[in-house]
């Protein structure tokens, strides 16, 4: 039974058994491989690394999505940097109140891909009217992009290759130019137990830019060795700070179904163990 070796880390991995190879390609951006494994189904990995599963894909997607745009209340307008396999759009479709979405892929490869091979990912969203689909690099889009919008929500792949470009400083400068007042910027920030100098390069980056910024989490199993870090930017402070009986308000008008989302895990993500804690407070000083 062949398998796939993932190639995050050097010295230290996971394996996966390829118990269907459904799709491989060289596309101009990456070496995209999809392939049925018996206990995450389908799975996606972009130049070695997976991306997302079917099995455990909702835990993501839902963090990323519900909370910036519960947090933020009355978001009409959302842009989504990356994202190609549609999961995060499918969050923000669910959201009836928002009335337009602008997602940025710059792989059209990785789209049609997963349309074909993860339908249950975007389950139909690239459909949805309110969809603006650009195929552009987003470091590109965002320094240049003349709309402006409510809530940010940056789904890259790791630091390395095209990704690179979404954890520098003119990133987040050219996401904080897009904002409207009172929006709020989010981004995947990788694991943190395993890339805390990633948390402090953002955090030290971000805080250029923003006048509040921090991190909340979650646990992802596909994504090992900890919990999956978020990056939180906005320039209202309170933002982060929304009570549980206003979130579960939200919620609850949003009429929206989840499988990992509660107000109450909502608030919970932001608190921080003491030793991304501790990589914060040297990035401020």
């Amino acid at each position: 039974m062949p398998e796939f070796q993932e190639s995050l880390y050097d010295g230290w991995g996971q394996f996966f058994t390829v118990d269907e190879l459904l799709y491989e390609r060289k596309t101009k951006h990456f070496e995209l491989i999809i392939f049925r494994n018996r206990e995450f189904g389908r799975v996606l990995a972009l130049d070695g690394v997976v991306q997302t599963t079917e099995r455990d894909e909702f835990i993501y997607h839902e963090m990323l999505t519900h909370v910036p745009i519960l947090a933020h209340g009355t978001a009409k307008r959302v842009l989504i940097i990356g994202g190609g396999d549609g999961g995060v759009l499918r969050e923000v479709c669910h959201h009836l109140s928002i009335e337009h979405i602008t997602l940025v892929e710059i792989d059209p490869q990785v789209i049609e891909a997963s349309k074909k091979y993860l339908p249950e990912h975007s389950q139909g969203a690239f459909d949805d009217s309110r969809l603006h689909l650009i195929f552009q690099d987003g470091m590109d889009y965002v320094s240049k992009a003349p709309e402006r919008f409510d809530v940010i929500i940056s789904d890259s792949t790791d630091p390395i290759g095209p990704g690179t470009a979404l954890y520098k400083s003119d990133f987040y400068k050219g996401c904080h130019q897009c904002l409207k007042d009172g929006g709020v910027l989010v981004t995947q920030n990788g694991v943190a137990f395993q890339q805390l100098q990633e948390v402090r390069t953002t955090a030290v980056r971000i805080a250029k830019s923003f006048r509040d910024w921090t991190f909340y989490t979650t646990a992802v199993p596909t994504y090992v060795g900890g919990i999956m870090a978020f990056a939180w930017a906005s320039d209202t402070p309170s933002l982060k700070t929304i009570s549980l009986e206003l979130l579960s308000e939200r919620f609850a008008e949003s009429g929206i179904t989840t499988r990992y989302y509660t107000p109450e895990v909502h608030r919970g993500s932001f608190a921080l163990p003491h030793y991304i804690l501790d990589v914060m407070s040297t990035a401020r000083t």
